[in-house]
């Protein structure tokens, strides 16, 4: 008679309702006028690990886009020392300096994001935290900065 009161308790409990699968669309960046921006449908619900990692890769090149921009109207107004008579744009690959002003550019930035920008499992992607201690790592600039890069 016990082990039938049990039985029936147990049939009795309810098991609370699976979790929710992961949602792609419900993640930071899904903001007007956009909204969740996929046009290749790479995201797939449930797939976190995969998102994260698609995440990651694309404020990765917004950066890289974002500091490019920069970089490309500085070229035109200031020249580093030793590199005065280089050509600006794509001639600048043809010259001795140039070559190696870009040698040296390619391996700081790989030693850069081999050692000192990696990304921690445990932080949303792109969390490399405030390095200038703007205090503007928040939902409003990440927004910004993921549309900006896109």
């Amino acid at each position: 008679a016990r082990t039938k009161i049990l039985r029936s308790a147990a049939a009795d409990a309810v098991e609370p309702p699976p979790p929710q699968p992961f949602q792609p669309s419900k993640q930071l960046g899904a903001v007007s006028p956009l909204g969740f921006f996929d046009p290749a449908g790479f995201t797939q619900v449930g797939d976190e690990s995969g998102f994260r990692n698609l995440r990651a890769t694309e404020i990765k090149h917004g950066r890289v886009a974002m500091m490019a921009a920069v970089g490309a109207v500085m070229q035109h107004y200031a020249k580093l020392p030793g590199f005065e008579g280089v050509p600006s744009g794509l001639p600048a690959a043809w010259t001795a300096n140039g070559l190696f002003g870009f040698a040296g550019l390619f391996l700081l930035s790989g030693a850069v994001e081999l050692a000192v920008w990696t990304q921690d499992d445990k932080k949303e992607p792109g969390n490399f935290g405030d390095p200038l201690g703007l205090g503007q790592y928040n939902e409003d600039m990440r927004n910004k900065e993921l549309n900006n890069g896109r």
